[in-house]
Parts: C-alpha cells; sequence; structure tokens
C-alpha cells in the first residue's frame, strides 16, 4: 500500500510537472505580432498589424509598415512590407501592387527618429506625367494625432486626371481645430523627366515653405512652391517621424489596372542653425 501510494504521488507529480512545461511552452511560441494592436484611422476596418521590419536608408533607420488581415487608413488600404526595399544603390523603393491573394497592396516606411525645425527634401524618381488618378505618393511628417501636427507633401489626382499633381497640406498644432487644414494644389504641370525634388522647410518664425522642381537639385527654380503662416494656420512645433507611403484613395483600385513604382533617391534633413 505505502509503494502504490508512492507512485501515484510521483505520476501526478510527472503529470502536472508536464502541464507546466507545456504552458510555459505555448506561451512562448505566441509571436509578438499576436498581441500588437494597430493605430486605426476613422475609416479603417479591424486589421492585425505586424511587428514590421527595418531599412536603413539616407543615414536613418526605418521601421515597414505591414498588415496581416484587413485595412487600415490611409485609404483604406493593405499594407505589405514586400513593397519596400532598397537597391544595390541604396536607393528606396515603394510599390503599389498586388499580393498574393490577389489584392491591391500599398507600401509605407516611418522614420525611427524624431525632426523638428529645418528643411526635409525628397529627391525622387517616377513618371508624374502618368501618375494614376487614384493613387498617392506621400512625403510628410506627423505626430500620430489624426487631424493634428501634420506637413503633407501629396503627389496625386485626387481621382480627376487633369488635376495637378502637387499638393501641400498643413493640419494644425493640437491647440487648433482637428482636421482644419489648410491645403494648395498646383495646376496639372508637364513634367520633364522622371527625376523631380520635393521640399518644405519649417521656420521658427512659425511659417512653413514648400517647393517642387525639376531634376535632383538642392536648389533651383521650382515648378511649384507655397508659404503658409501662423495667420493661416496654427502650426506645430512638435518633433515628429518622417513618412513616406505610396498608396490609393479610397483603396481603389489603379484606373488603369497596373502597378506603379517610386524610387526616393534621397531623403535629406537640414535643421535650423
Amino acid at each position: 500500500m505505502k509503494n502504490h501510494f508512492s507512485t501515484s504521488t510521483k505520476s501526478i507529480a510527472i503529470i502536472a510537472l508536464s502541464a507546466i512545461l507545456f504552458a510555459s511552452c505555448q506561451k512562448s511560441m505566441i509571436k509578438p505580432e499576436d498581441n500588437a494592436s494597430a493605430k486605426r484611422l476613422p475609416d479603417d476596418k479591424p486589421a492585425t498589424t505586424l511587428i514590421a521590419s527595418t531599412i536603413n536608408f539616407s543615414g536613418y533607420t526605418w521601421t515597414v509598415r505591414s498588415t496581416s488581415s484587413g485595412t487600415q487608413g490611409p485609404g483604406p488600404n493593405y499594407w505589405n512590407s514586400n513593397n519596400a526595399w532598397l537597391d544595390a544603390n541604396g536607393h528606396l523603393h515603394l510599390k503599389m501592387q498586388k499580393d498574393a491573394q490577389g489584392r491591391w497592396s500599398c507600401a509605407e516606411v516611418t522614420s525611427n527618429n524624431n525632426f523638428g525645425y529645418g528643411t526635409y527634401q525628397w529627391k525622387i524618381e517616377c513618371d508624374l506625367n502618368i501618375i494614376d488618378r487614384n493613387i498617392v505618393l506621400g512625403l510628410f511628417n506627423y505626430s500620430g494625432q489624426d487631424g493634428y501636427d501634420e506637413q503633407d507633401i501629396e503627389l496625386s489626382r485626387w481621382g480627376n486626371p487633369s488635376a495637378g499633381q502637387f499638393n501641400y497640406t498643413v493640419y494644425p498644432a493640437q491647440s487648433g481645430v482637428r482636421y482644419n487644414n489648410v491645403h494648395w494644389e498646383s495646376p496639372n504641370i508637364a513634367m520633364n523627366g522622371t527625376y523631380s525634388t520635393h521640399r518644405f522647410t519649417r521656420y521658427r518664425t512659425d511659417s512653413i515653405v514648400y517647393e517642387s522642381q525639376h531634376g535632383h537639385y538642392d536648389a533651383g527654380s521650382t515648378i511649384a512652391r507655397k508659404k503658409f503662416t501662423s495667420s493661416d494656420i496654427k502650426l506645430s512645433a512638435l518633433n515628429m517621424p518622417i513618412l513616406m507611403n505610396l498608396w490609393l484613395m479610397n483603396g481603389a483600385a489603379p484606373v488603369n489596372g497596373q502597378s506603379y513604382e517610386v524610387i526616393i533617391h534621397e531623403f535629406k534633413f537640414t535643421p535650423l542653425p
């Protein structure tokens, strides 16, 4: 009887220990993205956000956006980390294309650094003469608070094939009225070649100046320019990350049914002295 009791006790202990080890193993198998929460814009559907990879571009580290299911704003759209990569020259490629499920998917990267007053400049390569009316290329900084603290360069025709390609927008500081932005749109401009440079400068004197030009130059004649001041809108004073994205307006497929790719040769930030 004594020996039987001892054997049973050992069996129970072994079973209990096995259960603990199994539970521990199951917990360790949970991927970080299983518990990740995703920021969603008002027009979003629920989605699961993956822990995205990072890339090093123009001297900075960027996080590449990806969602495993569902859509997220802007758009809303599907986001795929396969749509952003570096080539052998160190240039950043952003591509809007169909994914393995046949859905149109978009690209976005976000800087791991925050930036403040100074000049933000991008040298890009793409044919802006034939950009599909539903495609948007965004170059901007953003605090993460929807409707606030954002300065945008958006290259898009916003659904109108005859509209101008260059759009400059400023959203107010958080003390302002949410979503009450100021916006300027260029006329339709015939581009010379596929190289163009775009920049904006945030000044301490409460103004922001946008410029675009043909070619890859740090200075030169502009094809589009707009200045906003504190009399136009309450400008943000925050240091914020930079985002670059290529997406579809309202999540609508490109009218021409073709994928679209943008090559960003360089991003450069020059702080004010």
